[in-house]
């Protein structure tokens, strides 16, 4: 599409903002937000706001963090640059943080009619506080890759009442790619539509604490962006979070399931991590 433009694959981003706003679930706000990212690799991903009829409103999901988890789960190095229908809040300006040299990132905020052009984030959020204040130089940062070491405290195999050992597998994948550096709480879900395809998401946290994204929310942005259509479809999730954590989801996960998808079986398996 750029090159049958002449134009660059940024300048692309803007044009493709309208169509995937088409996409957003804001059924509270009724405002539909979009983001259009571009990544190191070349690929394009885009975001979009998610809200949850009857849940308190944190528990909502923002296109630029819908964006960042799309990317992680397609193992996309890096944001370089990203259109979005209205300007960032400050909810996602720290969310934003937890990337590698974020003040480079270049935004467009594609609304803005008498300015099309791309802004660094710096510009947005010019005295930043991020992992930098909080861990050491060499931690790996959000879309770098790590692994947590985690493994099942019992052989939760053998007990899993569905028989779909690929979820649990799949869970626990994500707990061991989780960004949780601040609490050392990685947590993942998985889940499964009533086709059989599996979607996984894991926790991802933020330096301020709050803007921090539950594992069930990342889930459901691999659920909306593979297709996943109603949530009603979900007939089956795992969690898998870490024995004994200081930051327990079960009980916020097993909520918001049951919103969505009252029908949908709910599993949680502990795991803990060796050196």
């Amino acid at each position: 599409m750029a090159s049958s433009s002449a134009l660059t694959l940024p300048n692309l981003l803007p044009s493709l903002v309208a169509s995937a706003r088409t996409l957003a679930r804001p059924p509270i706000s009724n405002f539909h937000v979009a983001a259009v990212g571009l990544g190191s690799s070349g690929r394009v991903f885009i975001g979009v706001n998610i809200e949850f009829p009857g849940l308190p409103l944190h528990h909502s999901i923002h296109a630029e963090q819908f964006l960042i988890i799309n990317l992680l789960l397609n193992n996309e190095p890096d944001l370089l640059s990203f259109a979005v229908s209205a300007a960032p809040c400050g909810h996602c300006r720290q969310f934003l943080q937890e990337l590698r040299n974020p003040q480079n990132i270049d935004i467009l905020i594609a609304d803005n009619s008498d300015k099309q052009e791309f802004t660094p984030l710096s510009h947005f959020l010019p005295h930043r506080f991020g992992p930098h204040d909080l861990l050491p130089e060499d931690s790996p940062l959000l879309l770098e890759r790590h692994h947590n070491r985690l493994t099942l405290v019992t052989d939760a195999s053998n007990r899993f009442c569905n028989g779909d050992v690929k979820l649990l597998d799949a869970a626990l994948e994500g707990a061991n790619e989780s960004h949780a550096p601040y609490s050392e709480c990685p947590s993942a879900v998985a889940l499964v539509d009533c086709g059989g395809k599996t979607y996984k998401g894991c926790y991802v946290e933020s330096a301020a604490f709050n803007p921090s994204l539950g594992p069930v929310q990342a889930a459901l942005v691999a659920f909306v962006a593979g297709g996943g259509g109603d949530y009603d479809r979900i007939v089956g999730a795992v969690l898998v979070e870490k024995e004994g954590a200081n930051i327990k989801q079960e009980e916020t996960a097993r909520l918001l399931l049951r919103s969505i998808s009252p029908k949908c079986h709910f599993e949680t398996f502990h795991c803990t991590s060796h050196p």
